[in-house]
């Protein structure tokens, strides 16, 4: 079982609460819509709320939040996110959605790493899954990356209880490739598919 803090009171944070606790985990859920958050938590079966800026309950945090606010809230938790595994959902993509917003070289992930505590560590994950194709799959792929391997091990043991399979991808400099990942979905709804009902995995062949 682990603890999980949810940042955020969107449908990726009713997806991964919702499936967090069917899974035997703990959630909090914080935002800084208050209302919302408890909203979102009465509609959950056992989840807790918790306060924007106070130290999160969770041993993982998840960030459920759209690019734009995931590093100024990592900032203003400051050191209250000190030993924490944060997990980065976002995909910093560009208005135009022909590409990411981030500095050339760099991913989302690695800037939010770049203003967590230095004790802090970060893993890129769940960024390539639609919310209701989280909400209502079994057996995906959840692609991740991060520097610290025990980190890791933590998020690919929650995703596990959440009936998916978790993919380590590399170090967090991967978390680009996730991201534009996240960018080729996006391309797929608007050119190929015009619905989101997919997800990307990987196969073995014999």
């Amino acid at each position: 079982m682990n603890s999980i803090s949810i940042i955020g009171s969107g449908n990726m944070a009713r997806a991964l609460a919702t499936r967090a606790l069917a899974g035997g985990n703990t959630v909090e859920i914080i935002g800084r819509d208050q209302a919302k958050a408890k909203e979102l938590a009465a509609t959950l079966d056992g989840a807790t709320v918790g306060t924007i800026g106070v130290a999160p309950a969770g041993d993982i945090v998840i960030l459920a939040v759209l690019w734009d606010g995931a590093v100024p809230v990592v900032k203003e938790y400051g050191d209250a996110l000190r030993g924490k595994v944060i997990v980065d959902i976002t995909n910093p993509v560009a208005p135009d959605l022909q590409g990411l917003v981030t500095p050339e070289g760099s991913s989302g992930a690695q800037e939010i790493a770049k203003a967590a505590p230095a004790d802090a560590h970060v893993v890129k994950a769940f960024n390539t899954l639609f919310s209701h194709v989280l909400a209502a799959g079994n057996g995906l792929d959840v692609f991740i990356a991060g520097d610290d391997a025990q980190a890791k091990a933590q998020v690919s043991a929650f995703i596990e209880s959440l009936g998916m399979r978790a993919l380590d991808t590399g170090k967090l400099p991967l978390a680009r490739a996730l991201e534009n990942a996240g960018l080729l979905e996006i391309g797929l709804v608007a050119n190929s598919f015009n619905h989101t009902n997919f997800s990307l995995g990987a196969n073995t062949l014999s």
